[in-house]
């Protein structure tokens, strides 16, 4: 018997300077570099990073310009969240992320429906959103 794959859905994102997105993520949110194919520019014509069971793609946008919605409150109203363990790796993620030029929307603090999650953007403008909650689960009781 033939056993399926799992639906699995990942992120796949355009930096204007690709080789410096992969330096930053790896030392911000601890990915690490799986597979790193150069164009002949000095960019990234694919790359992909995994982080746990989390895996992304980044590429280089070549001079595209795609752009960044603007940060509004607390939030650009698009981004990724990375669900970790525990409280203290979202302190630790979140320190890292601020230390190598992230900018800070909110530091970590809990919210009415039980998540402990902090919210930065990256020196590119992506927003990341690091939280001990996983989606698509049911939240505590609040009766």
């Amino acid at each position: 018997m033939t056993q399926q794959r799992p639906v699995t859905l990942h992120a796949y994102l355009a930096y204007r300077d690709a080789p410096a997105a992969l330096d930053w993520l790896r030392r911000a949110l601890g990915f690490e570099v799986t597979m790193r194919w150069p164009d002949d520019h000095g960019g990234i014509q694919h790359a992909e990073l995994r982080l746990g069971d989390v895996g992304i793609g980044v590429f280089s946008d070549d001079g595209a310009g795609y752009e960044r919605p603007a940060l509004r409150g607390e939030t650009t109203g698009r981004g990724l969240h990375l669900a970790v363990p525990d409280e203290a790796t979202v302190d630790a993620m979140f320190a890292r992320a601020e230390a190598t030029g992230a900018t800070v929307v909110f530091a970590p603090h809990g919210t009415e429906w039980g998540n402990y999650r902090c919210r930065v953007v990256d020196p590119e403008g992506y927003e990341w959103a690091i939280g001990t909650h996983r989606f698509g689960e049911a939240a505590p009781d609040r009766s």
